[in-house]
């Protein structure tokens, strides 16, 4: 029997979260590999949180997701939704034969953003063999609610693979 003392408890504790935290690190580094050169970089998507059933991400609002009254454009808002929930729907079957793709998108803006940042949150609503559900709520810096977004995601066998 291994007898621990509070302080040593702690240390390992602290290890603990420490590995969590760098494979969690490592996993968003992963996801933000695939923004360089596609809308995501455009806009400035960025991967900042994930766990159990959701997933998270920023998008800065400046002149680029304006729409003429300066306000922040619906298109934008939307991609930023799709973007999200498409990321958190290939979370859910990584390591599957099996991959998602966009079958549905809706969305209602709910109020208006300027400027400063805004947060998606992907939350799974259904994960089945042939669709998957994800919600996302779009906040502004402020927390208050700018957007409500539901994509549903057809799931599909991969492809087999094609030598170039």
């Amino acid at each position: 029997m291994v007898i621990r003392t509070p302080k040593a408890t702690q240390k390992i504790i602290q290890k603990i979260i420490q590995e969590i935290t760098m494979d969690k690190q490592q996993a968003l580094d992963r996801m933000n590999a695939y923004v360089p050169g596609t809308l995501m970089e455009t806009l400035g998507i960025q991967f900042t949180d994930f766990g159990r059933g959701f997933l998270e991400a920023t998008m800065p609002v400046d002149a680029r997701h304006l729409q003429p009254m300066k306000i922040l454009h619906g298109g934008a808002t939307a991609a930023l939704a799709e973007t999200v929930g498409s990321m958190a729907a290939a979370i859910e079957l990584e390591g599957t034969d099996r991959h998602a793709v966009g079958l549905e998108l809706a969305i209602n803006h709910i109020r208006s953003q300027r400027d400063g940042i805004v947060v998606a949150r992907a939350e799974r609503v259904h994960a089945g063999r042939s669709t998957q559900l994800w919600q996302i709520h779009i906040l502004g810096d402020q927390g208050k609610l700018v957007a409500v977004a539901k994509l549903t995601m057809m799931v599909m066998s991969k492809p087999p693979q094609q030598d170039a």
